[in-house]
């Protein structure tokens, strides 16, 4: 069967959702016996290993840059991002994790008007809105609802939509290869340092889990990036909700997590503002490239 770019990518979506959220799954269970900044060393250390046999195919070229600063600064914030959300697995149910963390693009976006000076209409401010409402109906404010860890995954998409913005910066000079092989080795550095004073030497068994999880998050990874690089954004970024779907179920089946109503409607209405945002940025971009001016391209 012979499936188009773009039902090729959806597809490839779909198993991104899927493995990240196994990698969730596995990183709850070990959080159990080992802290989970070890199990982040770990996850970025074998992750950077996956992609070792690129870099060497590719003779060592990825690393050549001359953003190394950049490169260093995104490195920590998705460091400091990573931690959080691993801290936040011990503490929180898959589902509210997943449909919480669907407000990264909504802090992204605020950011890149303060940072990167967008601007912004009256459509996405509303679309703003609604996600942050999204956010408040999830995390209850002055309920019991807002423990400590919603607090962190609100924390861990704060740095990680910082992280975003970077990305937008990088990605004028840099490769996708480039930005993943830098994280990681900046990444994996600042999360052995945060685990040292937690440490316990993990066995055999928790290793290979370990391993597990770097390679999951890789493969999730990749799948991101081939799903991109197959359809129009608009296309795919909806099949990113089915995250919510594989964490209720992961959380279910293996852990007893049953999610509540305010998790599944403000996860909606997170993600339905978040797709929108996606939508009415490629729709200014193409607006945007019909009023430049003609190129003429000539013969040298």
């Amino acid at each position: 069967m012979n499936l188009s770019a773009t039902h090729r990518g959806m597809a490839f979506m779909v198993l991104s959702a899927l493995v990240f959220m196994m990698m969730n799954g596995v990183t709850r269970h070990l959080s159990d016996d080992l802290h989970p900044f070890e199990i982040g060393f770990f996850r970025s250390l074998f992750g950077l290993m996956f992609f070792l046999p690129l870099l060497v195919r590719q003779r060592f070229l990825p690393l050549r840059t001359r953003r190394v600063g950049l490169h260093l600064l995104r490195g920590a914030v998705h460091a400091a991002s990573m931690l959080m959300f691993f801290l936040a697995l011990k503490h929180t149910p898959l589902a509210k994790l997943a449909a919480l963390f669907f407000v990264t693009p909504l802090f992204g976006t605020v950011l890149a008007i303060l940072i990167l000076k967008e601007t912004i209409r009256l459509r996405r401010v509303s679309a703003l809105a609604i996600g942050f409402t999204g956010m408040l109906i999830i995390v209850q404010p002055g309920t019991d609802a807002l423990d400590f860890g919603a607090i962190l995954v609100l924390g861990a998409a704060v740095f990680a939509s910082f992280a975003v913005v970077l990305i937008k910066r990088l990605t004028t000079t840099e490769s996708s290869v480039t930005m993943t092989i830098y994280s990681g080795l900046v990444t994996t550095p600042v999360a052995f340092i945060a685990a040292v004073p937690v440490w316990h030497t993990p066995t055999a068994e928790q290793l290979a889990w370990m391993v597990i999880i770097g390679c999951l998050g890789s493969i999730g990874q990749l799948s991101m990036v081939r799903a991109l690089a197959l359809a129009e954004a608009t296309v795919v970024l909806p099949l990113d909700f089915t995250k919510l779907i594989w964490s209720a179920l992961i959380g279910y089946f293996f852990f007893a997590e049953v999610p509540g109503v305010a998790t599944w409607i403000g996860g909606a209405m997170i993600f339905t503002a978040t797709i929108y945002i996606a939508h009415r940025e490629r729709q200014i971009r193409g607006l945007d490239s019909l009023h430049r001016p003609p190129i003429n391209f000539r013969h040298p």
